[in-house]
């Protein structure tokens, strides 16, 4: 029973299976994303400290970035590799798979939260708290640490679920994190008066339940995939071929927390209403990126299954169906948000400074990002595919060799405005040259399909 699910991501229709896959993880996705505006939300309208406080848990997603990119490498990287070998019959490399994935989750756990609490405080200064904020960025950040091995299980382990042809059940892994959070976070913060501490234990403590949901799942009978003792075994030619993929997914969410290094850092100079106003800003992105990230967890089983089973046509129909639909959704909501700037800033504060920050710079901040639904699509393709050299060039091109240096170059010419435009101008340009190199290499790739 349990290979059937699998196997109709070979023989269903394409366009209703790739809704049947996507909206679970998109639906998963969105709740989850609730819950981390909900926590800025309720942190943004702390009497007397909000506009501080949201910008120290501005400061603070820069380092949680990157401690959760390092699901990526397992959760991205390994999870297309396990759905290509059960697409070609090999159910003991998947399973191999899982379980190698499953020990670099540990050993990244014990990596990043030790080496985050021992440079905790330079770590945050570096990425743009002041005096002002540094408080309350210590104050959440040294709590979230303690449910670094939640979030690393969780993130990194649902996608197997999800390569097993069982999104509903990954959904449920989400949606209960994420309902939790959405009600303790107003019990922590003012029952309980916890302010942005209380914030931090809702979601480690919501994560906590994902994580025993996953593992629970796939531990159990009902998984086609199981995570198994027998599979843990480290294997060096599984590592490599883990690490390989997963670098690039690694790439693209580890890039976000050095940009957000780098943005917060010069932000802050020009003062500290600035780095509350990209805080703003980049929540409203998650709006866009969190639900393409969904529907990219729901088709790219379906993409990396058919390569495995040299399906060529079922390939080039799915991406037709991706490339349409992630395009028109990016387009439509990025155009409202730099239409209407205020109206998506006073979600989040009622400092009416900050709004109008918001609303002056937020159309220089996402006007790149108009077609970077284009990027999107090619970028999950390739990392489907297995194409693990041109998904770590693209991944780097965006941000550490366009935006980076444009963040830092700009402001000396345009000043604050400078800081923003610099995101515009590298997610357009990676945008452009990420779909001309899939229109050159996806052809090869097809071609090589016997």
């Amino acid at each position: 029973m349990g290979n059937a699910y699998e196997e109709r991501l070979g023989t269903d229709r394409m366009l209703p299976l790739i809704f049947k896959m996507s909206l679970p993880a998109v639906a998963a996705q969105l709740v989850n994303l609730l819950y981390n505006i909900v926590d800025r939300i309720y942190i943004g309208h702390i009497p007397g400290i909000g506009t501080d406080a949201l910008a120290g848990i501005g400061v603070t997603s820069a380092v949680i970035i990157l401690i959760s990119s390092f699901s990526a490498i397992v959760g991205a990287g390994g999870s297309p590799l396990a759905a290509i070998a059960l697409g070609q019959g090999n159910r003991e490399r998947a399973g191999q798979i899982l379980g190698n994935g499953f020990i670099l989750l540990l050993i990244f756990t014990i990596l990043t939260s030790a080496t985050t609490y021992l440079f905790m405080e330079p770590i945050l200064l570096f990425t743009g708290a002041s005096e002002n904020t540094i408080g309350y960025a210590t104050d959440y950040l040294s709590i979230y640490l303690l449910g670094t091995l939640f979030v690393e299980l969780s993130v990194g382990l649902n996608t197997f679920i999800n390569t097993q042809g069982r999104p509903t059940i990954a959904m449920y892994s989400v949606l209960i994190g994420a309902i939790l959070n959405i009600g303790l976070d107003p019990l922590f913060i003012f029952t309980f008066g916890m302010g942005v501490k209380g914030a931090a234990l809702a979601t480690i403590l919501s994560q906590a339940c994902s994580a025993i949901w996953v593992i629970s799942f796939l531990t159990s009978k009902k998984a086609s995939l199981r995570l198994e003792y027998r599979y843990m075994k480290l294997h060096k030619g599984i590592i490599l071929s883990i690490l390989a993929l997963g670098v690039s997914p690694f790439i693209m969410a580890s890039t976000e927390s050095l940009v957000g290094f780098v943005l917060n850092s010069s932000l802050e100079k020009f003062g500290d209403i600035y780095v509350s106003a990209l805080a703003i800003m980049q929540s409203a992105m998650l709006i866009v990126s969190v639900p393409l990230t969904g529907f990219a967890q729901g088709f790219v089983p379906i993409v990396s299954y058919n390569y495995g089973h040299h399906n060529r046509e079922r390939v080039k129909e799915c991406f037709k169906i991706v490339v349409i639909i992630m395009f028109s959704f990016n387009f439509l909501l990025i155009s409202f948000m730099i239409l209407f700037p205020s109206l998506v800033a006073s979600a989040f504060t009622n400092d009416e400074t900050l709004i109008e920050t918001v609303r002056q710079v937020m159309p220089i901040f996402l006007e790149g990002m108009t077609i970077f639904g284009l990027q999107r699509a090619c970028q999950n393709m390739f990392v489907a595919l297995g194409q693990a050299k041109v998904s770590v060039f693209i991944a780097l091109l965006r941000k550490v060799i366009l935006l980076i240096p444009l963040a830092l170059i700009l402001p000396r010419f345009m000043g604050m405005p400078g800081v923003y435009a610099a995101e515009g101008i590298s997610d357009a340009t990676a945008a452009i040259c990420c779909t001309l190199i899939f229109a050159i290499q996806f052809p090869r790739i097809l071609r090589k399909m016997v």
